[in-house]
């Protein structure tokens, strides 16, 4: 990757497949961003390129680089797969890319004091994926045909759709009278047969019908 590329690059702006920091001043928080990138579509961490897409670059790049592959190393599970390209702005200061593809191992998670935490990519920002989201990139690495049987409890829940186009775990869940875990379970099995499509979010997700599925 040229220097002409990342600012190309950077002039697209951040979103679902690029992330800017100016450094890794917390690397425990950035490593994250590569979890979410990993766990959802891929992409780019630029280091060395400001929020608003300016390329500055940062003095002693080489150890912005280190410092976030000890922490890749150190927090993520399992381990990452991912490329680093380090290019000269000028003399005294570097950009780095990192280049991270689709996982298929995926989902990636931070082993923070014992606790697991994945992370997803929504638009230009990175959310902590719920259960429901963990369950559906863990099955989906092996796609294959899922089969359910349609009955009272997915009637309800397609009129319900059919009414008000979305609907979260919860609401599903009262609404049908059934116990949070069937209810998430009975969602992710929709979602994996290609009939609905979850839309993770910082607060709760939502399920929608999803456009051509079965």
């Amino acid at each position: 990757m040229t220097l002409q590329e990342i600012k190309n690059l950077a002039i697209k702006g951040e979103g679902l497949t690029l992330e800017f920091k100016k450094k890794i001043a917390f690397p425990e928080k950035v490593v994250k961003e590569l979890v979410a990138l990993a766990n959802t579509a891929g992409g780019t961490l630029l280091v060395g390129v400001d929020d608003d897409g300016t390329v500055s670059g940062q003095r002693f790049i080489e150890e912005e680089i280190f410092v976030l592959q000890k922490a890749i190393r150190e927090l993520i599970f399992p381990p990452l797969d991912y490329e680093v390209i380090s290019v000269k702005l000028n003399e005294k200061k570097g950009v780095a890319a990192f280049l991270i593809p689709q996982s298929k191992v995926r989902p990636h998670y931070l082993l923070e004091k014992q606790r697991k935490q994945a992370f997803v990519r929504v638009a230009d920002r990175s959310v902590q994926a719920s259960k429901e989201v963990w369950e559906i990139l863990k099955r989906g690495r092996n796609p294959k045909d899922t089969v359910f049987t349609y009955g009272k409890k997915e009637e309800i829940l397609m009129k319900s759709l059919g009414e008000k186009d979305r609907i979260t775990m919860k609401e599903y869940a009262r609404l049908a009278k059934l116990p949070y875990f069937l209810a998430s379970k009975t969602l992710v099995r929709l979602v994996l047969a290609n009939v609905l499509q979850i839309h993770p979010q910082e607060s709760e997700d939502y399920f929608t019908l999803k456009e051509g599925g079965a």
